[in-house]
């Protein structure tokens, strides 16, 4: 079956996600709800949104390669059933943009953890023989080339790869695979146009709103000028597109973002997640003797910049709660050089209880590498209350299963109690403050239980509130047990 003969599946969705002034109720089904921002929460008092700190977990992959080299970037790492995928570029040299010298190599893990490169012999490296390049040749595709895992329902397996390459002369050029490994152009034409896409433009199927979407950089200003920012496509085949729309970022200040990395998130699909590369022209950190001492190439010292988390919901618009770096430049004069600590594409499952994403380090040094972080599921941010205590209270909810479940820590001495209120805030008999057992512990998936039990089904698709007392505690995310879900998208 060809790409074109695919069938479009029409997706119905009773989305989670209403509107961010949309007084109808969010519907909490068997999928996280995590707390990276306002998007559950009515009223705190004494409780607080807090961005979480993840684990570094050091180098994973050293760009050692001869075909690799300093400007080797622009990472995406996937997750598919049993492997793990990390596609990225190969530059060995300054000056390399958009020409034959870039290429798109590839690494392989069985956890994610542990990476190793696959011996390939697609495409000639010279004298070196076998090698990890997957797409040669091919400038400017090369300079930028983002690939993703098709999840649409009824995708060709011949297609369930694809990925855009591509500047603003060529435009973004669209390829396919079946494995990830062996790619080949899906037409000459390019399929996305608009944009400057002078960075990583990365594309996902979008099961919230049944199409695809494309993020793509662009610039507030004509040309290269004013701002780096991010411009939104979409489209319902992947060949035709829309006219690209600048994203909008509410009431906060612009900042120079120079990847955006927006993906689904893979607990919730119908959230996206954006782990951003924040970016500060002529922010001078080295002198010229301690870039000259690091090995840094000398166009690649004189800004710095950091990773900031963003979320969205579908559309043309970002939620940016927290303006801090989700993750800081490490110790060190080596982290504090241009276009360093740009993240990877994907957050993605590496154990049990944990989630990885994963960051350039070192650009333009010989050192230059990839970084693995951690963090606990959900665990990008909390609502969060010290010693003293708080409370928040949620926007109108319907709890879509059977029981309530919560990740959540607590200290020794702290803990969270949760009441269900109807719409005006008043307690549902049994499920009360006073009813309820205080949660104490650190656990990604516990059961809230009343008196009276963990039961909720009696009050399924009722439009209600909950509220939630927090002493030393953190809470990540909530979702219900659905039976009737069982075995499809429980966590």
């Amino acid at each position: 079956m060809s790409l074109l003969a695919c069938p479009i599946i029409a997706v119905s969705i009773i989305s989670g996600a209403p509107g961010p002034d949309s007084d109808a109720p969010i519907r909490i089904g068997d999928r996280p709800q995590m707390f990276i921002d306002d998007h559950l929460i009515h009223t705190m008092d004494g409780t607080r949104l807090e961005l979480a700190t993840p684990r570094d977990e050091g180098s994973v992959l050293v760009f050692d390669q001869p075909w690799e080299g300093p400007f080797s970037g622009y990472v995406t790492v996937i997750h598919d059933g049993d492997r793990y995928l990390a596609c990225y570029r190969g530059l060995p040299m300054a000056g390399g943009d958009g020409t034959e010298q870039e290429v798109t190599c590839i690494a392989t893990s069985g956890d994610g953890i542990t990476w190793t490169r696959p011996e390939l012999v697609l495409h000639d490296a010279g004298e070196h023989g076998s090698n990890n390049i997957i797409l040669a040749d091919a400038a400017p595709i090369t300079h930028n080339f983002s690939p993703f895992l098709d999840t649409r329902p009824g995708v060709d397996p011949a297609h369930r790869f694809k990925g855009l390459g591509g500047n603003e002369h060529s435009g973004l050029i669209a390829y396919t695979s079946p494995d990830g490994i062996h790619w080949n152009r899906l037409r000459e034409e390019p399929v996305v146009t608009g944009g400057m896409f002078d960075s990583q433009n990365v594309c996902f199927w979008s099961e919230l709103e049944g199409c695809y979407c494309c993020y793509m950089r662009t610039w507030t200003g004509e040309g290269y000028s004013g701002m780096r920012t991010i411009s939104r496509s979409t489209s319902k085949d992947f060949l035709e597109w829309s006219e690209p729309i600048r994203m909008d970022f509410g009431d906060t200040p612009m900042e120079h973002l120079y990847t955006n990395q927006t993906h689904p998130y893979f607990r919730n699909p119908e959230l996206y997640i954006s782990i951003a590369a924040r970016f500060m022209p002529g922010r001078q950190v080295l002198t010229d003797e301690q870039a000259a001492e690091l090995g840094v190439d000398p166009s690649y010292f004189r800004d710095c910049s950091d990773a900031v988390l963003m979320t969205s919901r579908g559309g043309n618009r970002y939620d940016r709660t927290f303006m801090e770096s989700l993750i800081r430049p490490g110790i060190g004069l080596e982290n504090w050089v241009s276009r360093s600590n740009y993240p990877a594409l994907n957050i993605v499952q590496t154990g049990p209880q944990e989630m990885s994403l994963y960051v350039n380090q070192d650009y333009a040094q010989p050192t230059a590498h990839l970084r693995r972080y951690s963090l606990r599921l959900d665990g990008l941010g909390s609502i969060s209350a010290g010693a003293d205590g708080g409370h928040w209270t949620s926007r109108p909810l319907v709890l879509d299963g059977d029981h309530l479940h919560i990740n959540f820590a607590t200290s020794a001495a702290g803990g969270i109690r949760f009441e269900i209120t109807d719409e005006n805030g008043d307690p549902l008999p049994g499920y009360g403050a006073d009813d309820c057992l205080e949660q104490i512990g650190n656990e990604i998936d516990r059961r809230v239980t009343w008196k009276g039990g963990s039961d909720i089904s009696g009050i399924r698709g009722r439009v209600v509130r909950l509220k939630a007392w927090l002493k030393d505690a953190d809470l990540y995310s909530i979702w219900c047990e659905n039976p009737d879900m069982a075995g499809e998208n429980q966590p």
